[in-house]
């Protein structure tokens, strides 16, 4: 048996979030600061929702590194594989909230400390004793923490431990855009689970601005539009088993590489805050996962999660617990997930 159900990998940050909803960012007078980081969120969401988790990111030597940790070990998140390099510091993130549809968001990843992960980093963390383990696109963006990816799901895919990707996908990373496209498709044939939103997979196949790494067949599908249905048959094609597509306040669909897709409706929700949501969508889908559940169930109790979240101010701080998941969907006349 596993010591742990998952183990997380990637970005970890201190967030400052405007207090100020609405308002342009030029006029934010103060700001909230919370933890986040997608691999971090989906860390802590997974835990508030009764799984055993550990966390490997990096953090600076520095009073934002012990605030990120801090906020883990309160969590619960085993957090002793956490290494501080000393010549980098924890990284940032700014956001402003202007509801329904603009979040501008800055980050601030010079020289951060989780970019520098390295491969001793990962020889030391217990990826061979998960149950699962994820991983986001951006970790790709550089080395060293590029390899050291690869080589955690190598681990993990050798040990039979369960391997998903959350594309992740944050333009501003990446020197080309093009390389993120090249990096995530590198990975694939090591992943069992890849997790996205529409663009973030027109981004994994993009070679250009006007042409797409897809089959120029003229087969469609009506449940997506034809280019990003060819689109998810190629990405299934490179390795992993099953794509869950985040489609926004309709929910997800799951497709398989049998060609079968499900569709998972969502929760209606008032939003206040769109970043985070895909995290807390995938700790509840890594919790169904994680104990079997058929991906139906498995995405609906993820969908359930994210509708919690983009009501709420902030990510990792407000991922809800499983008690908490169960009374707002009961809300919806849903008994049982």
């Amino acid at each position: 048996m596993s010591n742990y159900h998952l183990l997380c990998m990637g970005r970890s940050s201190i967030d400052l979030y405007s207090n100020n909803i609405g308002a342009p960012f030029p006029e934010i007078e103060s700001f909230s600061a919370y933890v986040g980081g997608s691999p971090t969120n989906v860390c802590v969401g997974a835990q508030r929702l009764g799984l055993r988790t550990a966390l490997l990111t990096a953090v600076g030597e520095d009073p934002v590194g012990e605030f990120i940790l801090s906020f883990l070990r309160k969590e619960g998140v085993v957090t002793r594989y956490i290494p501080e390099k000393p010549t980098a510091r924890s990284s940032a993130v700014l956001l402003g909230i202007q509801p329904p549809d603009r979040f501008p968001l800055v980050f601030y990843r010079d020289n951060c400390a989780d970019i520098q992960l390295d491969i001793d980093d990962v020889m030391a963390a217990p990826v061979t004793d998960a149950q699962v383990f994820l991983f986001a696109g951006t970790n790709l963006s550089q080395d060293p923490c590029r390899s050291a990816t690869l080589m955690a799901a190598e681990k993990a895919r050798q040990a039979r431990c369960k391997v998903v990707l959350d594309v992740d996908f944050r333009p501003g990373q990446w020197h080309d855009v093009r390389a993120f496209g090249v990096a995530v498709r590198s990975a694939l044939r090591l992943v069992d689970v890849m997790i996205a939103t529409e663009d973030e997979l027109h981004a994994a196949l993009m070679l250009d601005k006007n042409q797409m790494l897809v089959s120029h067949s003229q087969e469609s599908d009506t449940r997506v539009g034809g280019e990003t249905a060819r689109a998810i048959k190629t990405l299934l094609g490179m390795g992993p088993q099953a794509l869950i597509l985040k489609v926004g306040g309709e929910g997800a669909q799951v497709h398989l590489k049998t060609g079968r897709m499900v569709p998972v409706p969502g929760f209606p929700v008032k939003v206040q805050n769109i970043l985070g949501a895909g995290d807390a969508f995938a700790a509840g889908f890594l919790y169904g996962y994680v104990h079997g559940w058929e991906w139906q169930r498995a995405a609906r109790l993820g969908n359930a999660c994210g509708a919690i979240v983009v009501t709420k101010h902030g990510c990792a701080n407000f991922m809800p617990s499983l008690p908490e998941v169960k009374e707002f969907v009961a809300g919806y006349g849903v008994s049982e997930l």
